[in-house]
């Protein structure tokens, strides 16, 4: 565990490059479920229909991207709350960068169908961003 800690820097740029990261989540499965599904120059007239005909490992991969867009609002509001409220930089940025792994999981694992695994993978990562929610509120006590 010490080498995961000895990985991350502790100053907030870290922290920023988690949320970019996490940010291009949706978009990298977006791509993925095109790939997968076989997108064509042809469907960009209605990509969005062309995403909701797909089957199987395309649509799990479009239903992942779907996902991070609903959670990533949470996790991006967390680090900012734990930034303002002076939590200690390096434990933000480790909780962000487990957000960040934890998030590649999921999306893994939802388009390989181990909805079981998925689902503690989102768990997972939704208690990361409330435990950035929580440090903001005890170090503001």
């Amino acid at each position: 565990m010490s080498l995961f800690f000895g990985l991350i820097p502790d100053s907030a740029v870290s922290g920023i490059w988690a949320m970019v990261v996490a940010s291009l989540l949706p978009l990298v499965m977006a791509l993925t479920a095109k790939a997968i599904g076989g997108f064509n120059l042809a469907d960009n007239a209605h990509p969005r229909d062309f995403l909701q005909r797909t089957t199987g490992a395309a649509a799990r991969a479009n239903a992942a991207q779907q996902n991070s867009y609903e959670t990533l609002p949470i996790f991006l509001a967390a680090v900012l709350v734990a930034m303002l409220f002076f939590v200690p930089q390096l434990i933000i940025n480790t909780i962000a960068w487990l957000y960040v792994l934890i998030r590649i999981g999921f999306c893994v694992a939802y388009i390989t169908n181990l909805a079981t695994f998925r689902s503690i993978l989102w768990t997972l990562s939704m208690a990361c961003s409330l435990m950035l929610f929580y440090l903001a509120i005890r170090v503001s006590m």
